[in-house]
Formats: C-alpha cells, sequence, structure tokens
C-alpha cells in the first residue's frame, strides 16, 4: 500500500539555486561525476510518479542529503566523502604521518545527516504519509565545507597534523544543501548535530 522511493540530492542540477528544492529537478546539467547514479535515481522517482498518476498511489520519494553513520564504506577508495576523510585522518594518526593529502580545494560545500536521523524521518513521513507532497527532500539546514570537515574530524580523531588539498583533483559541485522546508512544515527535525555524529561514528569504529 505505501511505497518509499529513497533518491539522494545528487539528482539535483550541479548548479541549482541553494537551497535546493524539489522542483530544480530536471531544470538543469547533472554534475558529471555524479550522472550515471543520478539518472538511475531520477528513474525511480518518475517511476513513482507514475505510479501515483496511474493507480491513484500516494507513494512518496524521499530525497536525503549525503547519508553517513557506521555502517558506511570506511575501506575502498570509491568511499565517499565523509568516510574516506574519517579513513585517511584515522590512518594518518596512526601511522604518525606529518600531513594527509585530500582531493580538491576544500572549498565545496556540503550537507550531510547522520544515517540514524534519516532512519527517524523516514519513520515520521511512514507515520505522517503526507499526501499533497511526491518528492520530499531530507537534510539538516547545516552545511560544511569540506576543508571544516577535515579540521573537525581531525579535532575529533586527534591528528595534529597538516592537512594539503590537492587542487589539480576534481571538486564536483561547488555547493549542495536541500531545502527541507517541507519536511520541517511537517513537524520533522533532525537530533543529531554534525560533530556530534562525526564523533559517534568514530567513537564505534
Amino acid at each position: 500500500k505505501h511505497v518509499f522511493f529513497l533518491g539522494s540530492s545528487c539528482i539535483y542540477p550541479k548548479f541549482a539555486d541553494q537551497p535546493i528544492q524539489e522542483d530544480s529537478l530536471l531544470t538543469g546539467t547533472l554534475e558529471p561525476t555524479n550522472e550515471a547514479y543520478a539518472i538511475a535515481k531520477i528513474a525511480g522517482v518518475k517511476l513513482i510518479n507514475s505510479y501515483n498518476r496511474q493507480y491513484g498511489h500516494e507513494w512518496l520519494s524521499l530525497m536525503p542529503t549525503n547519508v553517513y553513520g557506521l555502517g558506511d564504506n570506511f575501506v575502498n577508495d570509491d568511499s565517499h566523502v565523509m568516510p574516506a576523510l574519517i579513513r585517511k585522518i584515522t590512518a594518518a594518526k596512526k601511522n604518525q604521518d606529518p600531513k594527509v593529502t585530500l582531493w580538491g580545494t576544500g572549498e565545496p560545500l556540503r550537507e550531510f545527516i547522520h544515517a540514524k536521523d534519516l532512519a527517524d524521518a523516514v519513520y515520521f513521513v511512514l507515520m505522517e504519509m503526507p499526501t499533497q507532497h511526491e518528492v520530499i527532500n531530507v537534510g539538516t539546514g547545516e552545511e560544511v565545507s569540506i576543508r571544516d570537515l577535515a579540521s573537525l574530524i581531525s579535532d575529533e580523531v586527534g591528528y595534529s597534523g597538516q592537512i594539503v588539498f590537492d587542487p589539480s583533483m576534481p571538486d564536483g559541485t561547488p555547493r549542495k544543501i536541500v531545502d527541507s522546508s517541507k519536511l520541517q512544515a511537517l513537524g520533522w527535525r533532525p537530533k543529531i548535530d554534525l560533530r556530534s555524529g562525526v564523533r559517534r561514528v568514530i567513537g564505534q569504529l
């Protein structure tokens, strides 16, 4: 009876107006490094919308911002930015490396949501069933530069070495924060701030 499709904020155009509203979908070019993933997610959103129109369903698509948590990929080189930074900086402290080199300029701005907050949002929407919306963003409204995130992680890990950025490597989308006003208007708020969430993850590794 009820279907929730979990998408991603990667579905939105690379240069969408910020914070990104749900109606920004398909209004511009995607970030090339995310394109294949984004197109697959967009297909899911459109499938949900089409089922609603053809069969009268009230299914929903939830678009979370960057999700992080204990079950993330902390091992491989293809991990996302949060676990990749935690892995590299943790390893640098363990190995007593004098510096860590990270991709890009460190200037892009990102928004992160802890997996437990996302789960809470999914449960909240399941209970509320807001039929006036087909697509709902899920974010925290809190953004941080990659440079400041690396510094925060260093603080929590206890790493005192130098953080160096390699501008020859790609930055990706310059800024990505979603407009979560629809979800907030329904009464949901995140409970885990970024520093507390990072500390929780590091403490459980």
